[in-house]
This record gives structure tokens, sequence and C-alpha cells, in this order.
């Protein structure tokens, strides 16, 4: 019934508790899982997730964040898309949150990341799972430059104004909304929520990070998706089952799944 598109199940706070969160999964009624990759390193484990279990699959590719790990090509990325169970690029994109001393001029690095894995989208048609924060123009901007209009895919637990969630959608993006949807100071982000068209919404819990209310505090998990489902349910006046409904049909469409 409900889909968590966007999870780090290969993480230490949760891997070492697997069928203790499938079984919570299955009592919230979470069927699905896509397990996301955030270091070649890591890819092996993301990916033994997806190929153990028939309602997980998996992406391939290096978080903006992580600094001295081994830097993808397109080469990379491209063979590792083209196996069993993975279904997207990324997690990428752009990150200037943590700049510290240096300034955005500095972060090339992260910028020539993240135009390898869109020409990487771009030549196996997979799904790009972008992650922006406090990096947004140039974000849009790369993907215009780089995905040329033949780029889709997802702008994860996303933060961001209005206005960039509507160039995103001009682009063919779906939007994802993680359990900062429920969290008290997020009001800015209900506003946007409000306005994203639901054709176009996932939902996700980016466990181990960003228990929804109410259970803030503690290492998040797949089955309390169902909370961020509630909460867009209350925010677009419909029923969660309604919003279960169409969001799992947004990403068996955005992934190229079948109907569950």
């Amino acid at each position: 019934m409900y889909v968590d598109s966007h999870c780090h199940l290969s993480f230490p706070e949760l891997s070492g508790r697997l069928p203790e969160i499938r079984q919570a999964m299955r009592d919230a009624q979470v069927d699905r899982a896509l397990c996301i990759c955030t270091t070649l390193e890591e890819f092996d484990r993301v990916h033994a997730l997806a190929t153990a279990h028939d309602n997980f699959w998996c992406s391939v590719g290096v978080h903006p964040d992580n600094e001295g790990v081994a830097e993808p090509t397109v080469e990379d990325l491209v063979r590792r898309a083209r196996l069993p169970r993975v279904v997207a690029i990324g997690e990428t994109g752009l990150d200037y949150f943590r700049l510290g001393e240096r300034s955005p001029a500095d972060m090339q690095w992260q910028r020539d990341r993240f135009a390898v894995h869109i020409r990487a989208a771009r030549a196996t048609g997979a799904p790009l799972v972008v992650h922006t924060r406090s990096a947004s123009a140039d974000t849009l901007a790369l993907l215009r430059d780089e995905g040329q209009g033949a780029v889709r895919g997802v702008f994860h637990c996303f933060t961001e104004t209005l206005e960039v969630a509507q160039a995103a959608l001009a682009m063919g993006f779906h939007i994802s909304f993680s359990g900062i949807l429920t969290f008290r100071n997020a009001r800015a982000l209900r506003e946007v929520a409000r306005e994203v068209p639901l054709e176009r919404c996932l939902i996700e819990t980016d466990s181990p990070y960003l228990a929804p209310v109410p259970h803030r505090g503690k290492t998040n998990q797949p089955a309390w998706v169902t909370e961020v489902a509630a909460a867009l349910a209350t925010l677009k006046g419909l029923d969660a089952a309604v919003v279960a409904q169409a969001t799992s049909a947004n990403f068996e469409r955005l992934f190229g799944l079948p109907t569950a």
C-alpha cells in the first residue's frame, strides 16, 4: 500500500535490524522500499539488499557530501545501473550547507561529480535521485545544461521554495517529501506540499534520519513513511489511503516497476 522511496538500510543504524524493520514494514502496510547508495564502496551492500528481497530496489551514486571516497566515472555508474534491481542514479546533487571556510566557488568538485551522474542518467535513461541543500540555483542550472531536457527523476527530501519546486516540476521531476513535513517549524514546506500536484509527489523516510512526529528523536525506519503520507493527506484534504495509492503509482511509473 505504501512505498518508502528513499531509505538507507545499509547504514549501521539499520543494517543489523533488518528482520525487525521488515516486520514493522509489513505491519504498517509499507510493501516496497528503494535502498539508496551514497558511495561506490557501499554499492555492493546496497545491491545485496535489493537482490535478496523482492520488495527492495536500489540506486547507484555518490552523495555530494562524501569526500575522500572513490570518485565515479560515467562508465562506473552506467555499468552498475544495468545490474538487476538497480533502478536509479544517485543520490547525487549539490550541498553547500556545510561549507565552513569554503565558498560555493570552491565546490567545483561537487559540480563535476553531479555532472557525471547526470551524464550517466542520460546514457541509461534511469531517473536521478537529486539531493540539493543551499544550492538550488546551481542544481537547477546543471540539470538544464547537462540534462538537455532528457533527464527525469526526483528531488528527494524536499526543503526548498515553491519556486524551486515549480522549476523542478517544469523539467519533469517529481518532488519527494520526508518526515520534515510533520515538524512544527516546517510551515513553509507544508505550503509547498499543498501546491505540488499529487501525481508528482513521492513520500520517503530518508531513514535512519528525520524520524517524523510522533517518533522524533528516534532512529527512523521505512514503516514510519505512513506518517508522511498522513501529513500530506491532511494538507491536501484527502484520505491517507488515496495518498498511499497515488504515491505508489508515481513510484512505479518513475522507476519503471510493475504494479504491486
